[in-house]
């Protein structure tokens, strides 16, 4: 029998992972189902594009009594560290975060990926790569071999993180974005869309362009 899921957040992150569940589902892979949202925008009953607004993010206890799982898709570019310190206040334990792997990605068997991390259609994480909790790795996003990436990173749609990269918690990959290989990404940092990163990233900073170039620090 399926097991449950239910999403933290609402449109964006959270209604593309929730449609992919659904596409899944359709192409006879049952492992997980999905349930609605918790959100605390939307009062229960409300909608997130036709699924149901179950409650607040706090209500989560309530439905893992009811053995649901959980994946967190509350991420920004700025104030990320406040998104994650939200999602940690919950204290929501690993054995009830999803971990859910569309079937059109790949996963290299000696890959490892965190507690309710996310591979979306046609993400590829390559062999020897490790992926930490709660990170979302979006659709046709590639990590190459050797890659140790933090918890609650976000890998946007066809992004390319090369090989051998160290990426710390936090960190957002843009839209079409690459990486050189044997690079490291500090906490909490963000490289734009279409960007190429050549140089190692600092912590909470912002950088765009290519050759990417360092803008701003994130607030």
């Amino acid at each position: 029998m399926a097991k449950k899921i239910i999403i933290l957040g609402g449109i964006g992150n959270g209604s593309v992972i929730a449609a992919a569940i659904v596409d899944a589902n359709r192409r006879g892979n049952r492992e997980w189902e999905f349930m609605g949202y918790l959100n605390d925008r939307i009062e229960a009953g409300g909608n997130i594009e036709s699924w149901t607004v179950l409650g607040k993010l706090a209500d989560w206890e309530h439905f893992a009594g009811k053995d649901c799982y959980f994946i967190n898709t509350i991420y920004r570019i700025d104030g990320q560290q406040q998104r994650i310190d939200l999602f940690e206040s919950l204290n929501i334990p690993g054995d009830k975060l999803a971990t859910f792997i569309h079937p059109l990605s790949y996963i290299a068997p000696n890959a490892r990926l965190g507690p309710g991390t996310v591979l979306m259609p046609f993400a590829a994480v390559s062999a020897s790569s490790v992926l930490g909790q709660g990170c979302l790795v979006m659709v046709g996003a590639t990590v190459l071999h050797n890659t140790i990436i933090g918890n609650y990173c976000h890998l946007a749609a066809q992004c390319c993180v090369g090989a051998n990269t160290s990426i710390a918690e936090g960190v957002h990959i843009g839209l079409n974005a690459s990486t050189r290989e044997n690079l490291s990404i500090g906490k909490n940092s963000t490289l734009g869309m279409g960007s190429v990163l050549t140089k190692d990233m600092g912590e909470n900073e912002i950088w765009a362009g290519n050759p990417a170039r360092f803008l701003r620090t994130a607030k």
